[in-house]
């Protein structure tokens, strides 16, 4: 079984690549979060648990989350291995996580803060057919007119700003770094330049799965 563990900040590109990831390799994606969402759509016991959590606006406790993924990896298609999307994000969780099945590759995402805040402050989308664009890599064609529906509509999302961007980083670095060191002394971490065109983190990524 080969799991691979996929972190990265906030608006690092994490997303892309893990599509492009399960893609080649055909591990299937593991989301907590949309584990959590099914598990209480389908109104599992771990859902139910999950539920009174999520209600009150309460971080789901790790328990909980260590028992969706152990749920998850006795599931057939789990049989040669998962690629775990954003977790774990804390030593205790990646503890837990190894008493339940072996990681082969972690890879972690790094992109400079500065560039993570231009990123995502960037971003845009249209109200009416949620196309995303940015004020620098993917401006519209027109300014403000969308180029797929051609709405003028447009709107950003309220946290997409720099002191909450720059809050949310801390919290990733206080969290992951030591993470990062702890994969890194079991010699099972790669760390990947994200401040580059897309095709070339992938290569390094695929790479880094057959080292």
């Amino acid at each position: 079984m080969a799991n691979i563990v996929l972190f990265g900040p906030p608006g690092a590109g994490k997303g892309t690549q893990a599509v492009r990831i399960t893609e080649s390799t055909g591990l299937p994606q593991v989301s907590t979060g949309d584990m959590l969402r099914a598990a209480v759509k389908n109104n599992t016991p771990t859902g139910i648990a999950a539920k009174k959590f999520m209600d009150a606006g309460q971080l789901v406790p790790d328990q909980i989350i260590i028992d969706l993924i152990e749920q998850r990896v006795n599931e057939p298609d789990a049989v040669d291995g998962l690629m775990f999307d954003g977790f774990p994000r804390t030593i205790p969780q990646a503890v837990a996580l190894s008493k339940i099945t072996q990681v082969s590759h972690v890879i972690a995402i790094e992109v400079p803060d500065e560039k993570i805040v231009e990123r995502i402050c960037g971003r845009f989308s249209c109200i009416k057919c949620a196309a995303v664009f940015h004020d620098i890599f993917n401006p519209t064609k027109v300014t403000g007119v969308c180029d797929l529906c051609g709405s003028s509509e447009m709107k950003r999302r309220a946290d997409d700003n720099e002191t909450t961007v720059l809050q949310r980083l801390a919290a990733y670095h206080e969290q992951t770094s030591p993470l990062a060191e702890w994969y890194e002394q079991r010699g099972i971490l790669s760390r990947i330049d994200g401040d580059r065109e897309i095709n070339q983190i992938t290569q390094d990524i695929l790479a880094a799965l057959i080292a």
